[in-house]
């Protein structure tokens, strides 16, 4: 509690760092409280801020101090543990504090809505019910919601217009424009699933004791839930929540992608008939506050979410998992560029509650911390039901000629699972239909104009299309240079899907990438398609991989297994590792034995040798032991600066300058590496550099980044340069 003479010290949310000094309100009727959210002057307009701290003396003068404006809150949004984790990630991340809790928040709260305000709703005015349709003839879309709205006799929700278009937005928008469409809130409550309960199995021998050992820890301790892919993980999870739930706490549940929460959402409603919250990024502003205050209330028993999702407030915490904890997918990439996992660790640390991380094929950095003693491993060795492991074999690409991608022997055995009753699963992580468009006459291939990369086929679509930055063009009709006729090299899923389509000419293909499940809902209802067997081949990209269960899937074909075994960064292999087990662990589960197939140029590789015979336990091992005699996490510490302007001299400017004050300023221990271009040197057109920093502790690179953070803010080259500071990164080039 603050005393209103005293100076407030506010996080505004704007990309500067540091917080400043403001006066209290002219009024104010109740004592402010750290957390609460402030509209406070800024430059010539306002901002958002929250009050973090106060202080007796200023250090500007008495007449620069201006006052707060508003008091937005009566109690604080954020509850003292989720601030303190959000105020130490501002200082480990070396971000703005204000960007860092807002980003904490639903973007209701953030445009200083009430969390009681509810959800929005929309509905047609009286001029709108009386408009003519006829103007919007030339609008489909905007015809469309006009049509859903006019058609329903209560307001809609955005969950409901996303039902009719995926731009419902700008639709929406545009009717409002014309002043046919009223706004209003309403609160709704967590819904509690109508589904049958289920009957929990017996658990094995190993998941007994996995779960004991949870349920008897007393406070902090971190889990390592290392089980085969098949082994019930997900099983321990509901058994140790069921504990907690016991006890009348909450449970806070993280995984790495929105496809994978449906799965598990119906999962934990059928074991526990409570309203479950669910947060990530596919909801509409309303689903999101709705989630947020029922997870802050407590009527949110469990919480399932994506990265996002560590920033729910808790009223009882109990227990923290994340799924999949190996998964790159828990650091954001752009803004604030925080690891889900690695919050996850310092906030159950400091509530004192018990934290499982699980995974298939744990990240290194994970298996370390088990070996040095920081975390507990529990392992389950053993697939539930009586599968076992898949069987796996090597197709040699260099006697076996693919057609279209898919090899005589792939295509055997998919026959044969199919005849068997079987459903199959074919992985190529490259969707659309061919990355490279070249001429075969003179060898030009396609490229993008803004980006130091090569157009993709889309076919379905009759485009060209950039995945770096997203340039869209037609596919020309011959090629520019020599005027001969382009030719489509290489495979993505779209490709693949027709291949497949002709050699299975009587089967349902249900493909499974970004480009068709751009709609809501469409990835569930394409799993639910495959689940219920109206479709027997399953086909796409790393989506497939992540934590989904298709018991019926007997076979798995890998159609390229080399993708990652060349590549530059030194997590390339780790990656490769994963994905393979991953998506190798689709095939076989409950009483169904599973066979996997990769076709692979290199049979004879090392790493492909050792997952095979040997397993990723082992691969891990010797992984671990390259990386320790390399000084590569998780035996070092890793800061990364990178930069990026219109003019490549602007990037190495501001990338020489930043080193030279590194190289003046490092301590003993701490090297400077670079600076050096980025691989995709050209991207949206801009140029990209990078500089890495490499200490051998922790504390060594955090005493070193705040003053030389301050240092490079200062170079006069930055104003005309884009740069962002990365801590702990996962990917280097």
């Amino acid at each position: 509690m603050l005393e209103v003479q005293q100076i407030l010290e506010v996080a505004v949310a704007a990309p500067v760092m540091g917080v400043f000094d403001y006066l209290a309100p002219a009024s104010v009727d109740a004592p402010l409280l750290v957390g609460q959210r402030l509209r406070v002057p800024f430059g010539r307009g306002t901002r958002m801020g929250w009050l973090v701290g106060s202080k007796a003396v200023s250090e500007l003068p008495a007449h620069r101090l201006r006052r707060v404006l508003s008091v937005l809150d009566t109690e604080p949004l954020l509850p003292p543990d989720l601030l303190g984790m959000l105020v130490w990630a501002a200082r480990y991340y070396q971000h703005p504090l204000g960007e860092v809790l807002a980003a904490a928040l639903p973007k209701a709260l953030r445009e200083g809505r009430d969390t009681a305000s509810g959800e929005m709703l929309w509905a047609l005015n009286a001029e709108g019910m009386s408009a003519d349709p006829e103007i919007l003839r030339r609008a489909p879309a905007q015809l469309r919601i006009y049509q859903a709205l006019r058609d329903r006799p209560l307001p809609a929700a955005a969950a409901d217009l996303e039902a009719v278009t995926s731009t419902w937005r700008r639709a929406l928008a545009a009717l409002g424009a014309r002043g046919w469409v009223t706004v209003s809130h309403a609160t709704v409550a967590l819904p509690v699933a109508d589904i049958a309960p289920d009957v929990p199995p017996e658990l094995t021998a190993d998941q007994a004791r996995a779960v004991e050992q949870i349920n008897a820890a007393q406070g902090y301790q971190c889990f390592l839930l290392d089980g085969v892919t098949g082994s019930g993980k997900t099983e321990v999870y509901l058994r140790s929540i069921e504990q907690v739930l016991a006890t009348g706490k909450q449970s806070l549940v993280l995984v790495p992608e929105i496809g994978l929460t449906p799965q598990l959402l119906e999962r934990f409603q059928r074991r526990f008939q409570l309203p479950v919250a669910l947060l990530h990024s596919g909801l509409s502003d309303g689903e999101r506050l709705r989630a947020f205050t029922a997870s802050s209330d407590g009527t949110a028993r469990i919480v399932i979410g994506t990265r996002s999702a560590i920033f729910a407030p808790l009223q009882r915490p109990g227990l923290i998992v994340a799924d999949e904890e190996h998964d790159p997918s828990y650091k954001q990439q752009e803004g604030w560029r925080y690891s889900a996992r690695d919050l996850a660790v310092w906030r159950a640390r400091e509530l004192g509650v018990p934290l499982v991380l699980g995974s298939a094929t744990p990240s290194l950095e994970s298996i370390e911390n088990a070996r040095s003693g920081r975390y507990t491993r529990l392992v389950l060795p053993l697939r539930t039901g009586a599968a076992g492991q898949p069987r796996v074999s090597l197709i040699d690409l260099r006697q076996h000629i693919p057609s279209e991608g898919l090899t005589q022997p792939l295509l055997a055995a998919i026959r044969r699972h199919l005849g068997a009753g079987g459903q199959v699963l074919i992985y190529l992580n490259r969707r659309g239909y061919a990355p490279v468009l070249m001429c075969p006459g003179c060898g030009e291939v396609v490229e993008c104009k803004r980006c130091d990369a090569r157009m993709v086929l889309h076919q379905q679509r009759g485009l060209l299309v950039c995945h770096h930055c997203g340039s869209e063009r037609p596919v020309p009709a011959q090629c520019p240079e020599c005027t001969a006729e382009l030719k489509a090299v290489g495979q993505g899923t779209e490709r693949l899907e027709r291949a497949l389509a002709a050699a299975f000419p009587d089967q349902q293909i249900e493909r499974i990438d970004r480009d068709t499940t751009r709609r809501r809902g469409e990835i569930e209802r394409r799993l639910r398609r495959v689940r219920d067997e109206e479709a027997r081949i399953l086909m796409g990209t790393q989506m497939l991989t992540k934590g989904h269960d298709f018991p019926r899937v007997t076979l798995v074909g890998i159609v390229d297994a080399d993708q990652g075994l060349f590549g530059s960064d030194f997590r390339s292999a780790e990656r490769l590792a994963q994905s393979f087990v991953q998506v190798a662990g689709r095939a076989g589960r409950a009483e169904h034995p599973g066979e996997v197939c990769l076709q692979t140029m290199f049979p004879e590789h090392p790493l492909l040798r050792v997952l095979i015979n040997e397993g990723y336990a082992q691969f891990a091992t010797l992984a671990l032991e390259e990386r320790r005699q390399a000084g590569w996490p998780p035996f070092a510490c890793l800061a990364l600066l990178r930069a990026e302007a219109s003019q490549r001299p602007q990037v190495f400017s501001f990338l020489q300058a930043a080193a030279a004050l590194a190289r003046e300023y490092a301590p003993a221990g701490l090297n400077v590496l670079g600076p050096a271009s980025a691989p995709m040197e050209r991207r949206a057109g801009r140029y990209r550099g990078q500089l890495l920093l490499q200490a051998g502790s922790r504390r060594e690179l955090q005493r070193f980044l705040p003053a030389w953070r301050e240092a490079v803010a200062g170079i006069e080259v930055q104003r005309r340069v884009r740069w962002s500071l990365d801590v702990d990164p996962v990917d280097l080039f």
